[in-house]
């Protein structure tokens, strides 16, 4: 937004509109993005119901099920369908579920920051960051809590070519030297479980280190293109002086995270939500003082972005 007012409205290249699938039924969320798909339960899903859920997923680069009755192992088996499982920098699995990580804030937990609680993707300061991020709410507060996204393809969809003639061949550098900052501070205060980290042994030379990754990335299934700069991680553009990245960085991520791009998604206990970390930013809120929140965690492993 600039002066209050919204730069882009939701018209021209805003088609969040729903397919007709044989085995599922989709509703979408927004003009700009999500969707709810119903008429499944995520521990029946076949290769034909699972091909659809794919083809949604891509097609509104989040979507979530309600009320689903599934265990730990049904959001392993559904996660290992979409491929390998990610690594995760900051968190230690569930046990018999290493790769299920659990994201709880307890009622009595006060702390101003919270993992995810700016615009961000899972990971990208990895080599290989997460393709895809799914979230099952096991227990939710009764109000407060909500998750955001924001549809970086669409984004990218209404820069000019000029714009997009300049960033298609840069490269972003991402970090985790901010976040780490934050969090070797509450390791020293013994406060670092509040904010959702379990890993007692951070990699955090590598994690620093991170990785530069296209400004412009291309989807390996779909083709398209995307803006891939974040709030939490993105920290310069590779050949830029500081002082030059700095104001283009800005920019982009104002741009992606304009209201007119995003969807927002109100938890409830047994909704399962899943994204696309190569098509989207998401934020969630640390609003819910005073009452508990557990979420359980599963990621694909992406691959090197293009």
């Amino acid at each position: 937004m600039r002066n209050g007012q919204l730069i882009i409205h939701p018209t021209g290249e805003f088609d969040n509109s729903a397919k007709k699938y044989k085995h599922i039924v989709a509703e979408p969320l927004a003009a700009a993005m999500g969707a709810e798909i119903k008429a499944i339960q995520i521990s029946d899903v076949t290769d034909d119901s699972f091909s659809e859920i794919a083809d949604a997923l891509y097609r509104h680069k989040m979507i979530y099920f309600r009320d689903q009755d599934m265990s730990l192992a049904d959001q392993e088996n559904f996660t290992h369908r979409f491929g390998e499982f990610g690594e995760d920098a900051y968190t230690t699995g569930m046990e018999d579920h290493p790769n299920v990580q659990p994201v709880i804030k307890e009622a009595d937990t006060r702390t101003h920051m919270i993992f995810g609680g700016s615009w961000h993707t899972d990971s990208p300061f990895l080599e290989r960051p997460p393709a895809i991020s799914m979230v099952f709410g096991a227990d939710i507060p009764p109000y407060g809590g909500d998750t955001m996204w924001a549809n970086s393809a669409l984004a990218y969809s209404y820069l000019s070519d000029t714009m997009k003639n300049i960033l298609s061949s840069l490269k972003v550098h991402m970090s985790a030297g901010n976040v780490l900052h934050e969090v070797q501070k509450r390791q020293e205060e013994r406060h670092a479980e509040n904010i959702g980290v379990s890993k007692k042994n951070l990699d955090a030379i590598s994690m620093i280190d991170g990785a530069f990754h296209p400004v412009v990335r291309t989807h390996p299934v779909t083709g398209e293109k995307a803006l891939y700069v974040d709030e939490s991680y993105a920290m310069g553009i590779e050949g830029m002086l500081e002082q030059e990245a700095a104001p283009l960085l800005k920019f982009i991520r104002e741009h992606i995270t304009q209201p007119a791009f995003t969807c927002r998604l109100r938890w409830a206990e047994k909704t399962l939500a899943v994204w696309d970390n190569r098509l989207c930013l998401h934020h969630a809120f640390n609003d819910h003082d005073g009452y508990r929140r557990e979420l359980h965690r599963t990621t694909v492993e992406g691959e090197i972005p293009q």
